[in-house]
């Protein structure tokens, strides 16, 4: 007998797959190159892999300490008070997971309740839509005009209500680069001070930074460490996407409830990388220097690039994305744009609508990614270049 009714739950059918990661399968299927997903096509640094491999050799094979290695998390601590000036108990404060995305739904679970508003800047990394809905609450969004990176005080003033349950920021932001100033984060703070608001702050592009901007975590301003979520992770300054090391930092109570998400969730990181994780913090200041250095040539390139082949081009302050406009190109929908793109062209990129809660404000952008070897994004310049050639 047929089943009467759907065998998907409501919340399952408020969303869609992953196009990021949809758009990957795409240019798998075409033999394009991947400017869509972000992940890099180089390799990570020799210490990274050598403590890895030392730890398997080891025998740190089995489940380590559910909410993260002691080493680890006492390499985590000591970061964050000299990066980010927010002091924490490696103990009490701190929760290793199964990267930034896991982070992010275990700090939504842990503090959200159903029917609870939660403030969301957009354009957004496509997950915090769906880790809203996820966790029963009423995303409610805030626009920053990709024109500009910046976003109407009040605007994000009205959205704050009785109901308002807690704000998720990115800085740097993923898809368009913005790094919120520090003027904009005591903005931001008195909101959350003054509703008594929690802010879950997903900062994993912390160290890729331009043109001498400074990183600032909202953590760290007056009346906020009590009140803040701090999700950061190692994917992205160490080029270890797939290791899936993350942690979110809060106050003792908070943590208490994220450690209990966190452990029905997934238990636990991959116990041997959490030992190379912990190497990973010991590198000298020089790899960041060098980090900012590399990313921001190869975001100079790119946008050269891109703006050669006809594409108005958003320029990043941080992360590794470049938000383009596709107007001048003749398409009415960016996903046609992007299809049509890896399939003729042979570049993947994301269509801009998957960012936004209403997609037809993003119709005319697509964004490209540039965490790629120099000769990947020298091949992916040349195809573009037929642009100008069909144009």
């Amino acid at each position: 007998m047929p089943l009467r009714r759907s065998r998907l739950s409501q919340k399952a059918g408020r969303f869609t797959e992953s196009v990021i990661r949809g758009m990957t399968k795409l240019c798998i299927q075409h033999e394009g190159i991947n400017l869509a997903q972000g992940f890099p096509d180089f390799e990570v640094h020799p210490a990274l892999k050598k403590a890895a491999k030392k730890a398997i050799d080891e025998g740190i094979n089995q489940y380590s300490i559910t909410w993260g290695a002691p080493r680890l998390r006492q390499a985590i601590a000591r970061k964050m008070e000299s990066y980010n000036r927010v002091q924490c108990d490696p103990e009490r404060d701190v929760t290793v997971t199964c990267g930034s995305t896991e982070a992010m739904i275990a700090s939504l679970l842990a503090v959200v309740d159903p029917g609870d508003e939660v403030v969301v800047f957009e354009p957004f990394y496509e997950n915090y839509g769906p880790d809203t809905i996820l966790s029963g609450a009423v995303p409610c969004y805030v626009t920053i005009n990709a024109g500009d990176s910046r976003f109407d005080p009040d605007e994000l003033r009205a959205a704050f209500s009785p109901r308002t349950r807690a704000i998720i920021l990115n800085t740097p932001n993923n898809p368009i680069g913005k790094v919120f100033s520090r003027g904009e984060l005591e903005f931001i703070a008195a909101l959350c001070r003054g509703h008594d608001v929690i802010a879950i702050t997903d900062e994993i592009y912390e160290h890729i930074l331009y043109d001498d901007r400074q990183h600032v975590s909202i953590a760290s301003l007056p009346g906020m460490q009590e009140r803040t979520i701090t999700i950061c992770g190692l994917s992205k300054t160490y080029s270890v996407t797939g290791w899936r090391l993350a942690y979110a930092v809060a106050c003792g109570e908070i943590t208490d409830g994220i450690r209990k998400v966190h452990d029905f969730l997934t238990v636990g990181a991959p116990a041997p990388l959490q030992e190379a994780g912990a190497v990973a913090f010991e590198l000298p200041d020089g790899y960041y220097r060098e980090l900012r250095q590399m990313y921001q040539g190869k975001r100079d390139y790119l946008m050269s690039g891109l703006q050669r082949a006809g594409f108005r081009c958003l320029n990043p302050e941080g992360a590794y994305y470049i938000m383009t406009d596709i107007s001048s190109f003749g398409f009415d929908d960016d996903t046609a744009f992007a299809h049509w793109l890896v399939s003729e062209i042979g570049v993947a990129a994301v269509p801009g609508s998957s960012f936004y809660h209403n997609p037809d404000t993003g119709r005319q952008q697509i964004r490209f990614c540039f965490c790629k070897k120099d000769e990947t994004l020298q091949a992916a310049v040349k195809r573009l270049e037929r642009l100008c050639e069909a144009g």
